[in-house]
């Protein structure tokens, strides 16, 4: 307790802040930084001390009420910490070495806990090996993206496993608000579904946004959506996308790397091969480098893929015509490894 009390003595903070009005502008970022990386080195010791509530209470229940009220935080978030810093002490000690080096902050930790929740203690101990590298300079939602990668990455299996079952959780829940409002909202709906559902309403919403209209886009979205739900036309298309990519060994199912849905990161291989078999999917063509993933070539052509595709390419190659790779029917052409395709989920 003395020790902090010294480094947040009030004097000295009071000090630091009568000096920032003289700062010029790199100096102000430089101290916003030496802040930032301050206040994450306080939260790995509250996370820490936490940490040891919850073992002195033997992981009770009541340690949420406990932090909630000696904290002033809902009780939600106080579950949410107490999780993080259980996990960050026992699983995750490279991410909560990052926070003592003021590299990652502890709202950024907390997604690579709640990321990483459902893994086992040695997948968990992996994923953390694998993002030691990739979360200093990341901001929060890069950090989830790179967290559920590498989760997905170390248990695919169970990626597979726990998508399938939050997808069979979704559910529509409407909440009354105050004064004449109120929100409706999908929760756990199939990603696909519900980022296509968002492009749509927002590209309907900026079409309808012209020089005499005065509602503001977020107003136009929400009137687009309640529009459509109510079986209106909403805007001034019905066709939407979504773009999924994936290497063609995962959707021959030949290997289980994960693939990315553009806006929300990684998925896992089961469910992207479930989305790319869609009746409604087209494939075009899109090489890249395979090192460093930059595009070298935009097919121009789409086709909608057959039934028999993948039973074809393994009857004809039997296994991978890639010089040293030594797998079954892993593509189409011989540069496979090179092979990315974009699928288009209408």
């Amino acid at each position: 307790m003395a020790l902090l009390n010294d480094i947040t003595d009030p004097k000295s903070l009071e000090d630091a802040n009568a000096s920032v009005s003289l700062l010029d502008d790199n100096d102000s970022v430089a101290v916003a930084q030496a802040a930032s990386a301050g206040i994450a080195r306080l939260e790995a010791i509250r996370f820490r001390a936490l940490a040891q509530l919850n073992r002195h209470r033997d992981g009770a229940r009541s340690v949420t009420q406990e932090v909630a009220f000696a904290l002033s935080l809902v009780d939600s978030y106080a579950g949410e910490m107490v999780a993080a810093a259980d996990a960050l002490t026992t699983r995750l000690p490279r991410t909560l070495n990052l926070m003592d080096q003021g590299k990652v902050s502890g709202f950024g930790t907390m997604k690579v806990a709640a990321a990483t929740a459902w893994l086992s203690d040695e997948n968990a101990l992996a994923a953390d090996a694998l993002l030691e590298e990739r979360l200093p300079g990341k901001n929060s939602e890069q950090i989830r993206k790179a967290a559920s990668y590498a989760a997905t990455t170390v248990d695919p299996e169970g990626a597979d496993k726990r998508s399938e079952h939050h997808r069979g959780g979704r559910r529509l829940a409407l909440r009354q608000g105050e004064t004449g409002v109120a929100s409706i909202e999908i929760e756990d709906g199939p990603t696909e579904k519900v980022t296509a559902a968002y492009t749509r309403i927002d590209r309907e919403a900026r079409a309808l946004k012209t020089g005499g209209e005065t509602r503001t886009l977020d107003q136009l979205r929400a009137d687009v959506a309640l529009d459509l739900l109510l079986g209106g036309q909403g805007g001034v298309s019905e066709r939407t996308e979504v773009f999924l990519y994936m290497d063609l060994f995962t959707y021959l199912g030949l290997n289980d790397d994960p693939a990315e849905l553009a806006g929300h990161g990684h998925l896992p291989a089961a469910l992207a091969r479930h989305i790319a078999t869609g009746p409604n999917t087209v494939l075009r063509r899109i090489v890249t480098d395979p090192l460093s993933g930059q595009v070298l070539d935009l097919g121009r052509d789409r086709y909608r893929p057959t039934t028999g595709l993948g039973d074809y390419v393994r009857v004809r190659d039997r296994e991978c015509r890639r010089p040293g790779v030594r797998h079954e029917a892993l593509s189409i052409n011989v540069e496979v490894k090179d092979l990315h395709h974009c699928y288009v989920a209408s």
